[in-house]
């Protein structure tokens, strides 16, 4: 038994800012992916990841007992599936802020999940916000508190424009331009990030009225023009705008970016070399970069492996 691929993802922007409803915007990352197997594996990581999958398969028997229940599993099936030792064969890296877990769910749901809603059907507003409930529900078994965007996003394998909560839709992304010196690419911090506790950070500082101010002021106000640019295909604005967030986040997120990458994060806006932002909640993994022009960025940032995930 070999289950689908389900993709990574990345969440261009909206990390933080969705709790608050600001916009967001999230895309499909091929590079790495993972498939449910069951191929008799004894190695460490297929064992190890059995283990958990066997926690989570309890966590899922306790969602398909609830009295409001969003979703119900096959759950005998699942339990039979895993005391022949399935596992989770995945290259996503753990802790990356590019949805590992995300990916587990995704694949789970697809092949458990009685009466489930499928990526064929016509996927109206109201499936799209009862996959996303469903997916929450199943992804908080890791994260404590999860939107549940990127098991979505694993899910349909589309781009998903958040414009509120409760309001998402699969988005038209401008097609890539192969040749162009612009690009979004991932810097490895080298520090593979958690995502509870920086979350609770997030939720002490929500507490203050400043940060609370800032939030809605600046960093919601730049977001939502980082994401109407990038869809209209306007380079100039998202830049002007990308710098403006980069700031913000160096300003009022310092704890969530690793303390070796702060001095980097105010040379790109000094420089206009590349802009960083955070991927994911931070406190390591992966951040975000953008540059008008990837062969400054590669050089000013040569003593760190760069990804381009997407080229301008």
């Amino acid at each position: 038994m070999k289950g689908p691929l389900f993709y990574s993802k990345i969440l261009l922007f909206g990390e933080y800012g969705i709790i608050k409803d600001s916009k967001g915007l999230s895309i499909p990352y091929n590079f790495y992916n993972g498939a449910l197997k069951c191929d008799g594996s004894t190695s460490d990581e297929a064992v190890d990841s059995n283990a958990k999958l066997t926690q989570f398969a309890s966590h899922l028997s306790t969602l398909s007992e609830a009295e409001d229940v969003l979703v119900q599993f096959d759950i005998e099936r699942l339990s039979q599936d895993l005391a022949k030792g399935m596992y989770f064969d995945s290259s996503i890296p753990q802790g990356y802020g590019v949805g590992s877990s995300g990916a587990l769910v995704a694949a789970i749901y697809d092949k458990y999940a009685t009466e489930k809603i499928t990526v064929l059907e016509n996927l109206t507003r109201e499936k799209l916000l009862k996959l996303k409930a469903i997916f929450g529900a199943m992804e908080s078994f890791f994260h404590g508190k999860s939107s549940g965007l990127d098991p979505l996003n694993s899910y349909l394998s589309l781009p998903i424009l958040i414009n509120s909560k409760d309001n998402i839709e699969p988005a038209g992304i401008p097609s890539q331009e192969q040749e162009g010196k612009g690009a979004v690419f991932l810097l490895d911090s080298g520090i593979v990030g958690e995502t509870a506790p920086m979350v609770n950070i997030f939720m002490e500082n929500m507490k203050q009225e400043g940060f609370r101010n800032m939030l809605k002021d600046q960093f919601v106000k730049h977001t939502d023009a980082c994401v109407d640019d990038f869809l209209k295909g306007d380079v100039k604005s998202l830049f002007g705008n990308v710098k403006q967030l980069s700031k913000v986040v160096l300003s009022n997120f310092k704890p969530m970016i690793p303390k070796a990458f702060h001095t980097l994060w105010k040379q790109g806006i000094e420089s206009n070399d590349y802009y960083l932002k955070l991927c994911g909640s931070g406190g390591g993994g992966y951040i975000l970069g953008f540059t008008q022009d990837i062969d400054k960025a590669r050089k000013a940032l040569q003593d760190h492996r760069l990804e381009v995930v997407y080229n301008f």
